[in-house]
């Protein structure tokens, strides 16, 4: 099992908290990714949409997991349970430090994924309070804010996966 941390950024104009609607953890918002197959390396062709909301048995029967598929080329099955708890909304402050805010942690047997589709079911708030519901399908999001009496923005959204390590401290996991 190998843990792949998603990472998100983006350049925030007067706009700080971009994560998905209802939170890091939202068990409605989906993940669109591609996959690539660890047995032959072919990548998907189509995004696989992941959910923690959605749950399929595991194919030798102990228990579930978010998404079991098939590689088109190979044949060989692989998995992807997502880990909840991990993920922090993407502040002002990180965009302008060009920091990666983590969103989630990603369970992965048999296939790595590649190439996040932001889309929409995003929300974000305005440095004056204001609270935005943001589609970044088209990879840009503008408005004005009318109480702050200021233009707001997310442009050049950015994800990455990154391999992580699952630490045991204290009692609690964490992923690093």
């Amino acid at each position: 099992m190998v843990f792949y941390l998603l990472s998100i950024t983006a350049e925030l104009e007067n706009i700080t908290d971009l994560q998905p609607h209802g939170g890091c953890d939202d068990p409605n918002f989906s993940y669109y990714f591609k996959v690539k197959c660890e047995n032959c390396g072919e990548i998907s062709q189509k995004a696989t949409c992941v959910s923690i909301s959605e749950t399929v048995p595991l194919t030798n029967g102990r228990g579930t997991t978010n998404l079991v598929q098939k590689c088109k080329l190979c044949g060989r099955e692989g998995t992807i349970q997502m880990v909840t708890g991990q993920g922090q909304p993407l502040t002002l402050e990180l965009s302008q430090s060009e920091k990666f805010s983590p969103l989630m942690v990603f369970d992965c047997r048999g296939y790595e994924p590649v190439d996040f589709s932001f889309g929409d079911g995003w929300k974000a708030k305005s440095t004056s309070g204001t609270n935005f519901d943001v589609d970044l399908s088209e990879g840009e999001f503008a408005e004005y804010d009318e109480d702050g009496e200021c233009p707001v923005g997310i442009s050049n959204p950015r994800a990455s996966f990154r391999v992580v390590k699952k630490i045991e401290r204290s009692g609690r996991t964490h992923y690093a």
